[in-house]
């Protein structure tokens, strides 16, 4: 199995997150690739794309992708007016929440925009993928675009309200040539409730190209932060979005009675907290704006000696920091806000786990890295993770794949 792949993603015009690692690793795996991107490739991307051999698509091909990308650009602009308009708390629940159902009939039409040019410029492909794909309107996407896929579908960040859900009973029929593919199996049953007729398998979507740090590149993350080797380095890596719990680690920080380094890098963050951190003593915080690339991502995690993942209980998606701390080689801090992950990690040396919400806790966790930082993760942990290595990743796409296109609509 080394034929190429059709792979889509949507976002790969954003820098930063774990999907442009997967994409690129994926088309680094298949040579010859196509890689649909409807919205644009970020320019670090396009590079390591082509080097791979990927064949990049940045505009639809053919009428019928066109009028459905247009349509979908059209919709988007309701929803972003739509935000604007209904943003305050007078509106009633039901209109405040109309921009978000215009936005996944947006996603859906770009995702059909997507497959009707895979559909022109492909068909002896391996599989057909959408790498992140909406949480809603499956069937519709395969209908309107006329192309089976494979579709990673990685949380449910709006629910569908009667409109979309009325949509989506229209198109039922679609949903048997795709197969969604989820990343953990908490996202799963929590899909399966809402789509019991969806065809689903569970797999991580990380994946270990290898690339582990080296000496070199510890050494040289400690100098760019001009930080000395024998102190302690803690990173927060990442947006502060609403799922992660930065409250406890905020409480934690102003316990700590040791000297830290804190090296922070993401978007968006919350200035007022960091100007907080800023002013506790033996705490020294180092800022780097993101979103930022993989070079600079691979700077900031050498630099380390643990990587801090701080979640609220409950949420069971799949961490890409988790992910890269396994892949990358760095000792992880980390909330037990997934049974399934701390079942994972349990007995791992690399890997300290507070209880979520708990900051008195956390703060042990950090005096006893400041005293001694954990060893490194081995070669093995992405795969005690779940996490395949980019060639297993797109034979297990293949074979997921094959499978749907010998059953047939």
């Amino acid at each position: 199995m080394i034929g190429p792949l059709v792979l889509i993603e949507p976002y790969a015009n954003r820098l930063g997150g774990h999907h442009q690692h997967t994409l690129v690793a994926l088309a680094q795996a298949r040579p010859g690739s196509l890689v649909i991107a409807p919205h644009g490739i970020a320019p670090e991307a396009v590079g390591a794309l082509r080097a791979a051999g990927a064949r990049l698509v940045t505009a639809p091909a053919g009428l019928p992708a066109a009028c459905l990308l247009a349509a979908s650009r059209l919709t988007a602009g309701l929803s972003t007016t739509g935000l604007r308009v209904f943003r305050s708390r007078r509106w009633p629940h039901h209109l405040r929440r109309l921009p978000h159902q215009i936005t996944l009939i947006s996603d859906c039409l770009t995702e059909a925009s997507a497959l009707r040019t895979a559909r022109r410029l492909e068909s002896g492909a391996d599989a057909v993928v959408i790498l992140t794909a909406s949480e809603a309107l499956h069937g519709a996407a395969v209908l309107l675009g006329g192309q089976p896929h494979l579709r990673f579908v990685h949380e449910a960040v709006t629910t569908e309200d009667a409109i979309v859900r009325l949509l989506g009973r229209l198109a039922c029929r679609g949903e048997q040539q795709v197969i969604a593919v989820y990343p953990t199996l908490a996202v799963g049953d929590e899909f399966t409730t809402a789509f019991p007729h969806l065809p689903a398998v569970v797999g991580a979507f990380a994946v270990d190209d290898g690339r582990r740090l080296t000496a070199a590149e510890r050494d040289g993350g400690r100098a760019a932060f001009d930080i000395p080797a024998a102190e302690a380095v803690v990173c927060l890596v990442g947006g502060w979005w609403p799922y992660k719990d930065i409250a406890t680690v905020d409480a934690a920080l102003a316990r700590l009675k040791e000297p830290l380094h804190l090296l922070i890098t993401g978007s968006p963050l919350d200035e007022a907290v960091l100007q907080r951190w800023r002013s506790l003593p033996g705490l020294r915080v180092h800022t780097v704006p993101g979103p930022v690339s993989e070079a600079v991502l691979r700077l900031v995690y050498a630099a380390a000696d643990a990587t801090l993942v701080s979640r609220h209980p409950g949420t069971s998606k799949e961490s890409g920091l988790v992910m890269d701390a396994a892949r990358l080689g760095v000792p992880l801090i980390v909330s037990d806000h997934d049974p399934a992950l701390s079942a994972r990690l349990r007995g791992q040396s690399w890997s300290l786990t507070f209880p979520s919400g708990d900051p008195v806790a956390l703060a042990e966790v950090l005096h006893a890295v400041i005293r001694q930082p954990p060893s490194y993760p081995g070669s093995n942990a992405p795969g005690q993770l779940g996490m395949r290595s980019a060639a297993a990743q797109a034979d297990f796409l293949t074979h997921t794949y094959a499978g749907l296109r010998a059953k047939g609509p």
